[in-house]
């Protein structure tokens, strides 16, 4: 996976405006798996994943410390394109590239069959992971259902901790007072901390 280069060699629609960096963190220990977007700019210069304010801010969610985070034995972050995928034309981060997940997110998948929790984090997690075509706010807001499905692993949604979401945070202040005590609570119990 670290040595794939579709996205530039053989690309469903444009090519990757860039050389490939594959970021991703697949552990045969962790308990809990974060299912996110893609990689930003940050994440692309330096090889780490959420080393930026969305990391910052999904730590917070989380209730651990940089220490906790990185540790694969308690987390581990499969993008939905491994790639940073560029810029839009308004400097937002384009949507994760198309030829990850077919090819690679199976198999990543499958080697850890151990993880208990999936964290989806942003719409194009929650199409994959939940076939849903609803609104992130709508899945969000349905978390208790989808956490306490009988299906395993289970899996909790989550808007993506990116600072252009700041206005949905305050317009829903349900997720803080309701899904955030409980997302800390799972990662309590699944990582001991």
């Amino acid at each position: 996976m670290r040595a794939c280069r579709v996205c530039r060699d053989a690309p469903v629609g444009k090519p990757l405006p860039h050389e490939p960096r594959p970021i991703f963190v697949v552990s045969a220990e962790a308990k809990i798996l974060i299912a996110s977007q893609a990689p930003g700019i940050r994440a692309h210069l330096s090889g780490v994943p959420f080393q930026d304010p969305s990391g910052v801010r999904l730590r917070q969610w989380l209730g651990v410390d940089e220490a906790a985070f990185y540790d694969p034995g308690n987390f581990a972050i499969l993008p939905m394109g491994f790639c940073f995928p560029g810029h839009d034309a308004q400097k937002g981060d384009l949507p994760p590239r198309r030829e990850c997940a077919p090819i690679w997110r199976e198999p990543a998948l499958a080697s850890m069959p151990q993880v208990e929790l999936i964290l989806v984090i942003g719409i194009y997690a929650h199409q994959y992971h939940l076939g849903r075509g609803a609104s992130m706010t709508d899945t969000v807001r349905d978390w208790r259902a989808i956490l306490h499905a009988s299906e395993r692993p289970r899996v909790l949604p989550l808007p993506h901790p990116s600072w252009r979401n700041s206005g949905w945070l305050k317009k829903n202040p349900w997720f803080e007072i309701e899904l955030l005590p409980e997302l800390r609570a799972q990662v309590r119990t699944l990582i001991g901390t």
